[in-house]
């Protein structure tokens, strides 16, 4: 392992990345939010294709030569440089924030893949709102790395300026005035990227999305992501009854503490036929027919860093009515506020929506986010209510009966 300082320099064949490789960049925020992107510029260092910037509206890049994973302190791109093309001259790798400044950062780092890395903290700046972290460059006809550490004073938006983007919504400059004898040239088309990302703080809190295109609003993705290190716990479980005989599941052989969330759905169709969407039972659902909601997979083990994905095929919508969106205590941590779990709702052309779990709640179930067919518009709304099993009532059919699903439930575990 090599160990960059600032303003350092190396090849990266000579540090054994001659294929696909991992930057990983570990931030120490704490309570401060921090948004890390990637700008693929030009030989002038400019943002000429904003297809090649990659942060939390755009995860990935053409061909995948550049895509990320955000888990919260975590961010992993994977990077793929032979698929750039010739006009990408260096990738930059950013840090922003709104909230404070770059000096409220722990010891952080930067790592190429298990090559090298390069250790940052908030001692070296000052009030700056941004940080150049590093780049991947062309030079003399080979990849090299920079480590920078260079404070920046505004925030991302500032960046996506400063490399020749601009914002979407953000008023275009005016053209210079020309003869009239003289035909205008025509205006290059302008980068517009947008940064608006959707946080629903309170309980109630909504969002209306309108449709970009007749086509719907494409591959909608639900994320759950949290904290695997946090205590040791256990709570109990319910799966959907579906009419068969049923099974005590049991806990997987060699799993040795850690966090279990598990994220699922109810969910009722424009025909009035209602179920689940969970790894109890088996409830997988389906993306190209009836429910148009599928579950990728159970994270048992908490190694996934993506955490656990719902995707809602958007294309029939029209068929959806609503989906509620929850959350469940499988095993592991005894309160909510101890997973630091964050629920993210992308859909393609929109802002991400955000739905953060931070209660101290001691309830295993939690309703995250209502999902609505509004006149043919998606309506997100931020419930994040929690529920608990009582006598013979799980904390699942808790739930349930409190939104007017109707279905019906029996005690369960995983097999």
């Amino acid at each position: 392992m090599t160990n960059f300082t600032r303003g350092q320099k190396g090849k990266l064949a000579d540090l054994g990345l001659n294929g696909p490789f991992a930057v990983t960049l570990d931030i120490a925020s704490g309570s401060m939010e921090v948004d890390v992107s990637c700008f693929g510029v030009d030989a002038n260092g400019k943002l000429s294709d904003d297809r090649y910037m990659v942060f939390y509206n755009q995860k990935s890049a053409p061909d995948n030569a550049v895509s990320v994973e955000l888990n919260g302190p975590r961010s992993v791109f994977q990077i793929d440089l032979a698929r750039l093309p010739a006009a990408i001259d260096k990738l930059v790798f950013t840090a922003a924030t709104e909230q404070g400044s770059m000096r409220a950062l722990g010891s952080s780092s930067l790592a190429l893949g298990p090559a090298a890395t390069f250790a940052f903290a908030g001692v070296d700046f000052q009030d700056e709102k941004a940080v150049i972290i590093g780049e991947l460059y062309r030079r003399d006809g080979s990849w090299r790395f920079g480590a920078v550490g260079q404070g920046f004073a505004g925030g991302l938006g500032a960046l996506l300026k400063h490399f020749g983007g601009s914002e979407a919504g953000s008023p275009a400059p005016a053209p210079a005035a020309v003869p009239a004898s003289a035909p205008a040239p025509a205006a290059p088309p302008a980068n517009k990227i947008s940064l608006s990302k959707i946080r629903l703080e309170k309980r109630g809190d909504k969002i209306s999305l309108d449709k970009r295109d007749s086509g719907g609003y494409g591959r909608i993705k639900v994320n759950l992501n949290w904290n695997q290190n946090a205590a040791q716990g256990q709570a109990p479980a319910s799966k959907l009854d579906t009419g068969f005989l049923g099974k005590l599941f049991a806990r997987p052989a060699g799993r040795a503490g850690g966090i279990d969330l598990d994220i699922g759905c109810l969910f009722e169709l424009s025909n009035g036929s209602k179920s689940a969407v969970q790894a109890l039972g088996n409830s997988w659902g389906a993306f190209e027919r009836p429910p148009y909601i599928h579950l990728e997979g159970d994270d048992r083990t908490g190694s996934i860093s993506s955490g656990e994905n719902i995707f809602i095929n958007g294309t029939h919508f029209d068929q959806i009515k609503r989906v509620l969106v929850y959350a469940f205590i499988y095993e592991g941590v005894p309160n909510w506020a101890a997973t630091d779990g964050m629920v993210t709702i992308e859909i393609p052309g929109q802002p991400t929506v955000e739905v953060r779990l931070d209660s101290d709640s001691q309830h295993a179930m939690c309703a995250i986010a209502m999902l609505e067919n509004q006149g043919g518009n998606l309506q997100v709304t931020k419930l994040v209510e929690y529920f608990g099993g009582q006598g013979k009532i799980t904390a699942h059919q808790a739930m349930d009966e409190r939104y007017n699903f109707g279905l019906n439930w029996k005690a369960g575990r995983k097999d």
